[in-house]
């Protein structure tokens, strides 16, 4: 039986839950169902910040966990974690974006933004349970330690 840790776990299901959300978000505003899509919009935004609050909270009071996988394969490990980070954060000023544009009503914004917003979104949270998988299904984490250090390896 696995072991999983517990925040890591419940952080990654609400980024899931977030990515779920904008993809049903998606299919509403295609329907025009604009009413529904607002409130789905909120929701994956309420969920993408409680992914955030649970990730902060634990780097800054516990540490992040390092790649506890193989040596020949931590450079691609490393690689594909810069390529999530930069993901998450441009997803994550894109939503911020989005979402102040739909809820001023600044209507050709958001049309601009909101599917770039969302393929981003879908990209970082696949990238995110992905790098979930290898540091705690795949592989058994490494050193539980602070953010920069799990990132270069030191």
């Amino acid at each position: 039986m696995l072991n999983l840790p517990i925040l890591p776990t419940i952080s990654t299901t609400f980024i899931v839950l977030s990515a779920i959300t904008v993809a049903i978000g998606w299919v509403q505003i295609k329907q025009k169902k604009i009413d529904k899509h607002r409130v789905t919009m909120t929701l994956a935004g309420i969920f993408a910040t409680i992914f955030f609050v649970i990730y902060a909270t634990r780097t800054i009071f516990i540490g992040n966990t390092s790649f506890g996988g193989p040596a020949d394969i931590k450079i691609y490990y490393t690689l594909f974690l810069i390529f999530h980070i930069s993901l998450a954060t441009t997803g994550a000023v894109l939503g911020i974006i989005s979402l102040y544009s739909g809820y001023k009503n600044k209507l050709e914004r958001h049309r601009k933004f909101g599917p770039i917003t969302s393929v981003t979104w879908f990209f970082t949270g696949i990238t995110g349970v992905a790098v979930y998988l290898l540091l705690y299904v795949f592989y058994k984490g490494g050193e539980t330690t602070s953010v920069i250090k799990a990132i270069l390896g030191t």
